[in-house]
């Protein structure tokens, strides 16, 4: 519920059919989420370095860097987790009505701040995405040596650790992000997208086909 008084939304002249006709795909949010480690920001950035090559206007939110600006003010307790999701999925719905494809890579550990997340934008806009890697793997990883801070009791609500983790039910995607080659990985999201048809057809110049 809105605090704010006084204010009347305003409908755009440019819209968001516009938009996605001018970027010849439609705009839309891929949520990549899993532990801490499961490969979300390097799966993320994977992926649109592929969107890019392709001409797709892409931009990835990353959990980190979110929170040295957005959400700097949040620390890692259940209700700044619930609001720094919040302020994400505010803010993934300005880019898919700008016509962007938006990456996310957030723990997100909370499967209802994931469904509100959904449940603010159009129906088909919101691609959940399960980087399923098992906290084993996470941990040898550990490339930021969180694990073993968390294990040692320095850091508290660390997700797997001492604060739970509910993974997707039912996700438009499970990544086996712990087994498969990265290239695999990207491949299937990419799948994906062709198949629900958020990257439009595009007629070759030299060969008159559809790509």
């Amino acid at each position: 519920m809105t605090k704010s008084t006084n204010v009347v939304w305003h409908n755009p002249t440019v819209t968001r059919e516009h938009r996605q006709k001018l970027n010849n795909h439609k705009g839309v949010v891929l949520w990549f989420t899993g532990l801490s480690g499961a490969g979300k920001s390097t799966l993320a950035h994977a992926v649109e370095q592929k969107l890019y090559q392709s001409g797709c206007r892409t931009f990835v939110l990353d959990g980190d860097n979110v929170r040295h600006g957005l959400c700097g003010d949040l620390g890692f307790s259940p209700k700044d987790r619930i609001e720094n999701i919040r302020r994400v999925g505010e803010v993934t719905k300005l880019f898919v009505e700008a016509g962007i494809i938006v990456l996310t890579a957030f723990i997100s550990p909370f499967k209802s701040d994931r469904s509100r997340v959904r449940n603010i934008l159009q129906h088909g806009d919101f691609f959940e995405i399960y980087c399923d890697t098992p906290i084993e793997i996470c941990e040898q990883r550990d490339v930021k040596g969180l694990y073993k801070k968390a294990r040692a009791g320095l850091i508290s609500d660390f997700t797997g650790i001492s604060s739970p983790y509910e993974a997707p039910t039912n996700p438009e995607l499970t990544v086996m992000t712990g087994t498969l080659e990265l290239t695999e990985c990207v491949d299937q999201v990419l799948l994906l997208l062709q198949r629900r048809g958020v990257l439009l057809p595009v007629a070759n110049s030299n060969t008159g086909k559809i790509d």
